[in-house]
């Protein structure tokens, strides 16, 4: 049956049918952790945090435009130095056009003052943890490839990729970078992820904060609260 927009109330509710996707598909233990992208990513996260009962961190990312047409991703930077680039025939004039105009310098000092101000954890934090990376949709592929990247070597014991809607065309090459792949809506021709939400709202920095301060955004109580509970069963 065909998918029409938009499925999903807002990010909250899509979060919840995530996390239930999950359930189903995933073998997540006590070292599991919710890496959200900010800052859309944060709030469908949050809710699979409480229905999950895992902890939530952030993993920033940012999208390289040029400021003439910035709703166009050209590429994206993660941490650890990791930059991707939009692959069409423009793709390496665009490149070039971003290290002259300063546009990737702009967003790599912005990448790391969300990682200081979100507070990204330490690589070690991460290492042979089963990492599930959430944002709110994937339509161009190049951010989440960007923090799929980073964080693949640190060495994870598994890295997932768990969104509510992604453009078909994306998903065998985002398979590859993943050992699982949680999607409850592929569809074709995705031009804007905010279609698929009635309320898509964009978070500033202290709606994102104040999220992330939710009982169970603290990584190492969450992680005993979660033992505590697989212990019970």
């Amino acid at each position: 049956m065909p998918l029409h927009p938009p499925l999903w109330l807002h990010r909250q509710q899509a979060g919840l049918a995530l996390a239930e996707a999950c359930i189903e598909q995933l073998d997540m233990g006590p070292d599991s952790l919710l890496l959200a992208l900010p800052r859309g990513g944060v709030a469908v996260a949050a809710a699979m945090a409480t229905r999950l009962n895992l902890p939530l961190a952030t993993w920033s990312v940012r999208k390289i435009a040029d400021p003439a047409w910035p709703e166009l991703a050209i590429g994206a930077v993660a941490a650890h130095g990791v930059v991707v680039w939009r692959h069409d025939d423009a793709a390496l004039w665009r490149a070039q056009a971003a290290q002259r105009q300063g546009w990737l310098a702009d967003q790599q000092r912005e990448l790391e003052r969300r990682r200081r101000l979100f507070g990204d954890p330490d690589d070690g934090q991460l290492r042979h943890r089963h990492l599930i990376v959430v944002d709110d949709g994937v339509a161009t592929g190049m951010t989440v490839k960007a923090a799929l990247l980073s964080l693949r070597g640190l060495e994870p014991a598994s890295l997932t990729l768990a969104v509510p809607v992604m453009d078909r065309s994306l998903a065998q090459d985002l398979q590859q970078l993943v050992d699982h792949l949680v999607v409850l809506a592929l569809v074709d021709d995705l031009r804007a992820v905010g279609i698929w939400y009635r309320h898509f709202e964009q978070l500033s920095d202290g709606q994102v904060l104040a999220l992330l301060s939710q009982p169970l955004g603290d990584l190492e109580e969450a992680r005993a609260s979660r033992s505590r509970s697989e212990g019970l069963r």
